[in-house]
């Protein structure tokens, strides 16, 4: 049983113990039946959460009720004073980005912003940024390194916008910039993937001195449905092309391409949302003054080793 499966028979017993709670009838004994509906239940969640697999945790990384980016930022920063446009075109709601203080240290902070709901994934174009977003990023990122503030960068994204206005507008140059310029950045930099981390619109994001993930994130060259399209014709076979891809948080830490996990409650993450922000302040208080030590040639040469370690992995597993 996947997990989406299980989610939706967890809701029908959690639907037949309202039931049952609602009809008291005196002539059932009630207090058993409940109990039994409750073991069910928990039983069928932590049978599906105990044995994950790739596919779900994709679903996971997907859910309109995950955290986005301004939740982090909300539980993690102090008076973020948020920053628009890239003084070029126009502003991009798909990326958030702007001032704040972590524990007392200012720090410039940036995100891929989904919606929660479908007016909200209108306004930030369901987390796909146009090119226009790729550069305030860029933006903040190259004012961060003139005041000598640490970035921390927020990664939920199917992916960058492939649309033929974005394409006009230079989506790839975009991208590639951000990733040449934020290689040479003289300044921490902390890539955190809270969700989705999809394709070269994650990447422009997250050339960074360390990646961390949340244990039910996923970080791939492209969504599991275009890679089975493109290997296979067929994007019905997604759940299979997931395991192929090798995308989940403890794949990319076996490759050495993150350098911690994230663990998450079981459940809807929005639930026990504390529980990961408690995590992420504790590692940033351990990594942050670590990197800010380091002298700008150290932090830029550490950054460079780090995805040249990378692109050896890859060479040899293939």
């Amino acid at each position: 049983m996947s997990l989406k499966e299980a989610e939706a028979r967890v809701k029908e017993l959690e639907s037949e113990i309202e039931q049952l709670l609602r009809h008291n009838d005196p002539n059932l004994d009630t207090d058993s039946i409940r109990h039994e509906l409750t073991r069910a239940r928990d039983k069928t969640l932590k049978e599906a959460y105990d044995n994950l697999t790739s596919y779900d945790r994709v679903y996971l990384a997907r859910k309109s009720t995950r955290p986005n980016a301004r939740d982090y930022i909300d539980a993690l920063f102090d008076h973020f004073f948020e920053l628009k446009g890239d003084r070029l075109a126009h502003e991009d709601a798909s990326i958030i980005g702007g001032l704040a203080y972590f524990c007392g240290v200012p720090v410039t902070v940036i995100g891929t912003v989904k919606g929660k709901s479908l007016e909200e994934n209108l306004t930030c174009n369901f987390g796909m940024p146009n090119p226009e977003g790729y550069r305030k990023a860029l933006r903040l990122m190259k004012q961060a390194e003139k005041f000598k503030r640490p970035i921390i960068t927020f990664i939920d994204t199917p992916g960058a916008y492939p649309g033929i206005a974005a394409e006009e507008h230079g989506q790839g140059e975009a991208i590639a910039r951000n990733l040449m310029e934020m290689g040479s950045l003289t300044v921490p930099v902390i890539a955190i993937v809270i969700g989705e981390g999809g394709s070269g619109g994650a990447l422009a994001l997250s050339v960074a001195n360390q990646i961390w993930m949340l244990e039910n994130a996923v970080y791939s060259i492209l969504s599991p449905e275009g890679f089975a399209a493109i290997l296979w014709k067929d994007r019905s076979r997604a759940q299979e092309a997931c395991e192929f891809m090798k995308l989940t948080a403890q794949d990319l830490y076996d490759f050495k391409i993150v350098e911690r996990i994230f663990s998450e409650p079981r459940g809807d993450l929005c639930d026990n949302a504390q529980i990961v922000y408690k995590q992420i302040k504790r590692a940033l208080q351990e990594t942050l003054p670590e990197l800010m030590h380091m002298t700008p040639k150290a932090l830029v040469e550490q950054r460079y080793k780090k995805f040249r370690t990378i692109g050896d992995c890859s060479d040899n597993a293939m």
